[in-house]
């Protein structure tokens, strides 16, 4: 399937749709006019006596050095040869694939200067399974993510590595088997590849998915925490939200009140039960988890914008007839986004894990055995599990410190004040694995605590929860090797089964509009 793409309305379920699913993209037809009239303007410059930045010049400090029109098309490779300074593991095919889609959207809306044969072999690329290998180190995210988009570009102009069929090779093989030939870079062309901030939004895209995907997760097994230390479910009552006026409170109470409702545990303790209030970790769920899903959607519209966005520089004007430079690379919102995001994740691991503490601690577990296991002393039951959890914890709470408060001048102090978005955005992708595992250690606890309890009966939803994670975690009764058990738990929060395995409201998913 492939998908048609207008520039500058793009939307984030389109995105999704085409990073979860490797679909092929084409730009919408009526956008190639707007591309060709920008790349006029680019190749009348080139063949004019006037300097124009990033056509017949050279670049960043070098900018004053003028060109000669016989070696534009050599400035262009080498631009792109001299910036592909990436190190360290290459990023993912489907992350690479979402910065590719990205960068058309991008050339889409005509500012670029690009030729169409440039929006062509990316989309050839993308159709038939070519996958630059980007590096994912060496961006600070202004000038834009030079060295990553410039492992991008390399591949287009047959240089560096690619993955094709599954085998990573040079690039020129790649695309030879692909039957696409390599691109000569006109003026500003190799420019306008590597400026920009594809990147680093592709890399927070995806670690806000994750972010969503965990977030409605923790609604589901904080459900399953309450039920298990046979918590209260006044705190829910929807008029207690709906006064405070927070959206993303008022849903995850309502979310988390239908979760629970039928529960016979839940029935069993309304009258008698001697405690007053829950813990904050049960009580302040909605309070907690709520706010971090609306940090996420200011998160996703700051995203969207910057999907849709015209990144490089310099940028061409083609209805005042102008090329100009400007700082449109400059990731900082991305670089806002992806640390909202990462404070997101942060709080509701935090959050989860306290939960997790709370479950296996008998002095606060109303009557849970020590450790969840049903011979404690000779077994350590879930002990450790919430050691890891603990530490996890902590390691996302490091991870959760701003990026966009640092900064260090680069290129000969020419570009002195930097996003640092790109591992702003890359270290959510390490966030959510680890809260991927913290989540399904509680689910763990939440079900063996729930198991605890019967004859009594959980919820229909809680009921089904539990047998999706049992067909994977099996109930623990006496000690067994614990590290596969953690693997499958959070491989079931990572993939989205167990928060498909109930109905969860768009609200608390990250569906709604």
């Amino acid at each position: 399937m492939t998908v048609t793409l207008t520039p500058g309305a793009a939307t984030l379920g389109q995105l999704k749709d085409i990073w979860a699913n490797a679909r092929a993209v084409t730009l919408d037809p009526a956008f190639h006019s707007g591309i060709e009239q920008a790349h006029r303007l680019v190749a009348k410059a080139a063949a004019g006596d006037a300097a124009v930045y990033g056509v017949n010049t050279g670049f960043g400090k070098l900018a004053s050095v003028k060109i000669a029109p016989e070696d534009v098309a050599t400035l262009q490779r080498n631009l792109i040869l001299s910036h592909c300074c990436g190190v360290g593991e290459a990023l993912d095919a489907a992350t690479t694939r979402l910065m590719m889609v990205l960068k058309l959207l991008s050339l889409g809306r005509g500012a670029s200067g690009v030729a169409m044969t440039t929006v062509e072999i990316l989309q050839d690329m993308l159709a038939r399974g070519v996958t630059p290998v980007i590096p994912a180190q060496g961006s600070v995210g202004a000038s834009g993510d030079l060295a990553p988009l410039a492992h991008m570009a390399a591949t287009m102009i047959g240089e560096g590595e690619a993955v094709f069929d599954g085998e990573r090779m040079p690039s020129g093989a790649a695309l030879s088997k692909a039957g696409i030939t390599p691109i000569v870079l006109g003026p500003k062309e190799g420019l306008a590849l590597i400026n920009g901030t594809q990147f680093s939004t592709a890399c927070a895209l995806v670690g806000l998915w994750g972010a969503w995907r965990n977030a409605a997760t923790s609604v589901l097994t904080c459900a399953l925490s309450t039920d298990a230390i046979m918590g209260s479910t006044a705190p829910l009552q929807d008029a207690i939200h709906t006064l405070r006026g927070h959206p993303g409170q008022i849903a995850v109470a309502r979310a988390q009140r239908a979760l629970m409702a039928g529960s016979q545990v839940r029935e069993s303790h309304r009258e008698g039960d001697t405690r007053v209030q829950d813990p904050y970790c049960i009580r302040c769920q909605p309070q907690v988890t709520g706010a971090a899903m609306d940090l996420l959607h200011f998160a996703a519209r700051t995203l969207e914008v910057e999907a849709n966005a015209v990144t490089d520089n310099p940028l061409v004007l083609v209805e005042e007839g102008l090329i100009v430079s400007g700082g449109n690379f400059h990731a900082e919102p991305v670089g806002f986004a992806a640390d909202q995001i990462a404070v997101a994740l942060s709080e509701i691991g935090a959050i989860a894990q306290r939960r997790v503490a709370l479950m296996v601690d008998p002095t606060l577990s109303h009557d849970l055995p020590p450790f969840l296991t049903p011979d404690p002393g000779l077994n350590s039951g879930l002990m450790i599990a919430e050691v890891t959890t603990a530490a996890l914890m902590s390691e996302n709470k490091h991870l959760a410190n701003p990026c966009t408060t640092d900064s260090t001048p680069t290129s000969a102090n020419q570009e002195d004040h930097v996003s640092m978005a790109a591992h702003a955005a890359r270290r959510l992708a390490r966030m959510n694995q680890n809260l991927n595992v913290i989540l399904g250690v509680e689910a763990m606890c939440g079900a063996q605590g729930i198991e605890f309890r019967k004859p009594l009966e959980t919820s229909a939803p809680l009921k089904a929860a539990i047998d999706t994670l049992r067909a994977d975690v099996p109930t623990l009764e006496q000690d067994r090797y614990m590290a596969p058990s953690l693997e499958a738990a959070a491989a079931l929060v990572a993939d989205g089964r167990l928060a498909g395995s109930v109905d969860l409201p768009d609200a608390v998913t990250g569906d709604a509009p």
